[in-house]
């Protein structure tokens, strides 16, 4: 993986500004540690970072070919796995390699098919390609948006990178946030709405989205969409053909030149994913695979089960452990690694996050990058399968918002009567969550049940999907891993989408499809495990520490949150033992200690990237 930025200026000359560029390829250090490229030419600047993955010794960028006296360059950050048919078919039809790299591929695939190459991906990516014949750069983002791909465009000029920092560097990008971007930030958040970027001048662009900018301005459009259609195989097919898309899709992802391990929870979603992975090693000779999982100290004399988190992990992961025999590795943090780690994890964002779940991925991914770097991660199975709690309780089912933001009038009673006049955060959730549903991909006389469900279903992948692929990126990218989902691999995405909701729980049991599907993989105790989310503390510890700084935060006259903020209503909450530990707040996993973490992670992010609020 990579990081990827540069700047588009049609007017005046670009190589008086190589240092802007070079301090802007800088920021993106930590995505790629292991090289550094940029490349100045007429109107274009492009930098990148590089971390390396397939043919460590070529495949430096950004990379120049030249096609009919025209000159083609690139900056990528991602993987193709279906990297080796493309180049078959590409030299089939007269272009040449240098390299093994992946990049080489996607470059000649753009020279060979222009915009309509985006369309043949099999990947995770975001890239941008300077074209010589037609005087454009064209840009693309992974169908399900795994790879982020940051935009700003001012006057004539069009600034892109992978992270916000890269583009803040540029002068003619400033750190404002407006009353859309509060709205995100404290009724949407952590979540965030697709392609909004928080900052008033930045955009994000969209998954399945590709975009040209020209001498005639910038347009974008959409290269792929979930389509519904009716599904007709019966549930013994459905479950054959989950597992066969499942198990190719891995075993694309487990190509690499570098060491590979697995994530492993002993929940269904990592297991079945180690298991096809360690099988395909023995298949293959590779040897034996290294597994990891995280935890905390003491965490199991403080665990309390609840319908969001009903069991521990720890004894599932052994089990998993002593069946596939894999080389496993206990990663174990503490409550003040934790807090202390809330200011890394805010800085790999450049936006407020998911507090103590974000900085305890970050810590884990550090941890793993002493001795890999691939690691393949069972993130989005929930959202494409129907996991959630959320998709089986009816009164989150017909609540009328976002499932997981919870108790919205709670939330808009934290702010200032100012800032809540001003943005009107109920109204601005509501027009979110409309927007949403009206965008669903309906299916012709579907009622009912199933078009609940669909509906449910694109909210997850479209809205909710994207908050953890962006802090799986984020954290792992933060310290130079590179993490693959494949769960969503688009094949399987678009398969599962259509699967009628009778059979997705056939079996009577949430993500029943992908259980039956897994029959004979793993064995039938964890096959049939209740759900459990990606572990947090349960220390009271760390609700002490985060309290009290949110609490010394409201005591310092000086803090930038405070207009913001109720003050009053938040002093309220830290005063009460039952709010202070178990106020609803957003998703499963974040409640009263992540609210104080995360009000902390704002004043912080208000105060070190000098945001200004017009």
């Amino acid at each position: 993986m990579c990081g990827i930025t540069g700047f588009i200026q049609w007017r005046g000359d670009l190589t008086q500004h190589s240092q802007l560029l070079v301090k802007m390829t800088e920021t993106l250090a930590n995505r790629g540690p292991d090289a550094a490229g940029t490349w100045i030419s007429g109107p274009i600047a492009f930098g990148h970072r590089r971390l390396s993955v397939i043919d460590p010794e070529n495949g430096a960028q950004p990379m120049i070919a030249r096609h009919e006296d025209q000159v083609y360059a690139i900056v990528y950050n991602g993987e193709l796995y279906n990297a080796a048919e493309l180049k078959n078919e590409l030299k089939l039809r007269g272009h040449e390699f240098r390299t093994q790299c992946d990049t080489e591929v996607l470059l000649h695939a753009y020279i060979e098919w222009g915009p309509d190459c985006a369309g043949k991906l099999n990947g995770i990516f975001a890239f941008a390609v300077w074209d010589g014949l037609r005087e454009q750069v064209f840009f693309a983002r992974d169908r399900l948006g795994v790879k982020p791909l940051f935009f700003s465009k001012a006057d004539d000029t069009l600034i892109f990178g992978s992270e916000p920092k890269a583009l803040l560097q540029h002068p003619k990008v400033r750190p404002v946030v407006g009353p859309e971007g509060l709205a995100e930030i404290f009724i949407v958040g952590p979540a965030r709405t697709p392609g909004h970027g928080v900052y008033k001048d930045m955009s994000e662009l969209r998954p399945g989205h590709a975009m040209i900018y020209s001498r005639e301005g910038l347009r974008s459009y959409a290269y792929w969409t979930l389509e519904s259609s009716p599904h007709t195989d019966s549930p013994e097919e459905t479950a054959a053909k989950v597992r066969d898309l499942l198990q190719d899709t891995l075993e694309r992802q487990l190509v690499s030149d570098v060491p590979v391990c697995s994530l492993l929870s002993g929940g269904l979603d990592s297991s079945a994913l180690s298991a096809l992975a360690v099988d395909y090693y023995k298949r293959t000779g590779q040897g034996q695979m290294d597994t990891y999982s995280v935890d905390y100290v003491d965490n199991d004399k403080y665990f309390k089960s609840h319908s969001f988190q009903p069991g521990a992990d720890g004894p599932w992961i052994k089990r998993m452990v002593d069946e596939l025999g894999t080389r496993h590795h206990y990663i174990q943090f503490d409550t003040d690694e934790l807090v202390e780690a809330l200011d890394n994890a805010l800085f790999s964002r450049d936006l407020p996050g998911m507090t103590d779940v974000d900085s305890s991925l970050y810590l884990f991914c550090r941890e793993i990058k002493k001795g890999a770097t691939v690691a393949i991660s069972g993130e989005a199975a929930d959202e494409i399968f129907g996991g959630y709690p959320w998709f089986h309780r009816e009164e989150m089912l017909s609540s009328g918002t976002f499932p997981w933001a919870v108790a919205p009038k709670m939330r808009s009673g934290l702010l200032s009567p100012e800032i809540r006049e001003w943005i009107r955060p109920l109204e601005y959730l509501g027009d979110r969550y409309s927007d949403a549903v009206a965008e669903t991909p309906k299916l012709e006389g579907e009622t009912g049940k199933q078009a609940q469900m669909r509906v449910m279903s694109y909210l997850n992948i479209t809205r909710f999907m994207p908050t953890l692929l962006d802090r799986k990126d984020r954290m792992s990218m933060g310290v130079g891993l590179e993490v693959r989902v494949p769960y969503c691999d688009h094949r399987l995405v678009q398969y599962v989408w259509n699967i009628p909701w009778e059979i997705k729980t056939v079996g009577g049991r949430e993500k029943g499809i992908l259980r039956k599907a897994l029959e004979g993989v793993l064995p039938e105790d964890v096959l049939y495990r209740k759900k459990s989310p990606y572990p947090k503390t349960h220390n009271p510890g760390y609700l002490n520490a985060v309290r009290q700084r949110a609490l010394s935060i409201l005591d310092d006259p000086s803090s930038p949150i405070l207009p913001l903020i109720n003050s009053a209503k938040i002093r309220e909450i830290a005063a009460s033992p039952e709010s202070s530990s178990n106020l609803p707040w957003f998703g499963q996993l974040m409640s009263g200690p992540q609210l104080f973490a995360y009000l902390a992670q704002v004043d912080l992010w208000l105060r070190t990237y000098n945001i200004s609020i017009e």
